[in-house]
């Protein structure tokens, strides 16, 4: 753990009982950032006092179609924004921006930065057929990387990562193109946003997965479960099912996985409202009230290793 990483967690675990109470009873403990995607077009001045009521160090700000947060802010302008951060007492950590993919992002990285922020977090987009394994993987995240080379090196030169979600029907998805992307990361600025959900047909896979590619590799981990109201509208109680301890994937091995690796990276527990957009629950406490349960039972599983 470097010196930055040691002094956030510090003042993470004086800010959050439970998080100093799961580091001293297991060594280890995870530090989280907030979605305002599960906020979807609420103001973005009634989702930042949720930061510290949800245990979480920041603000992950996400755009159309998932929120509306990023288009808040260019309407109140950087300055507005800032303020409105600062009269809460928190910090933007990640831009999410899908619509720009990897090779599109260059002025939202300086954006980043400009803010205060550290990473961004988008697809890795296709480079070929999707969803390959084996040599074909290996080839695209050869051609992935080389195409990158100009962004990652901005990236390096401003001190931001750019963190690639594992998605489906991407370059970026079996388990394979996940331990050659590991393999062959030219860059200290790029890694991997690690998506269980996105894994559903390798579940048995996913500890080994995180192991392989290490701590270095994995600056951001999504904690959501796959579920079909991602995808379709259901009621809240189906939808609720993505989330850590609402659902049926077992968390224990995952976390585990994440300890032994000694994860020093950001967690966000996180899930698909249907239709994209919309507020998880009807109001930001009744969200944030579940966020924390989802972090009960991640601390439970955690407990267990």
């Amino acid at each position: 753990m470097n010196r930055r990483n040691a002094c956030q967690l510090l003042g993470a675990t004086a800010l959050f009982p439970n998080l100093a109470r799961a580091e001293k009873e297991t060594g280890f403990a995870f530090r989280y950032v907030l979605s305002s995607a599960l906020f979807g077009d609420l103001p973005l001045a009634s989702v930042l006092p949720q930061v510290a009521p949800a245990r979480c160090e920041a603000i992950d700000i996400w755009r159309r179609p998932h929120a509306t947060h990023r288009e808040q802010i260019e309407e109140m302008g950087d300055e507005a924004f800032q303020a409105l951060l600062a009269k809460n007492n928190t910090s933007m950590a990640i831009s999410t921006c899908y619509p720009l993919g990897p090779f599109k992002q260059d002025d939202e990285m300086r954006w980043v930065k400009k803010n205060g922020g550290r990473m961004t977090v988008c697809g890795s987009g296709r480079m070929g057929e999707p969803d390959v394994s084996g040599a074909e993987a290996k080839a695209q995240v050869i051609s992935f990387f080389e195409k990158l080379k100009p962004h990652y090196e901005l990236a390096e030169e401003l001190g931001v990562t750019m963190a690639i979600e594992n998605h489906k029907n991407s370059m970026l998805s079996s388990p394979d193109s996940i331990r050659y992307f590991a393999e062959l990361n030219p860059s200290p600025a790029v890694g991997i946003a690690f998506a269980p959900h996105h894994l559903h047909d390798a579940v048995e896979e996913i500890p080994a997965l995180i192991r392989d590619c290490g701590r270095e590799q994995l600056p951001f981990i999504y904690f959501q479960e796959y579920h079909i109201s991602s995808k379709q509208e259901m009621p809240d109680e189906e939808e609720l099912k993505q989330l850590p301890g609402f659902g049926t994937l077992d968390y224990v091995p995952i976390v585990g996985a994440l300890k032994e690796i000694g994860f020093g990276g950001v967690a966000e527990v996180f899930m698909h409202p249907t239709p994209r957009g919309t507020p998880m629950l009807p109001t930001a406490p009744e969200i944030t009230a579940t966020i924390n349960q989802s972090k009960d039972y991640i601390e439970t599983c955690l407990a267990k290793n």
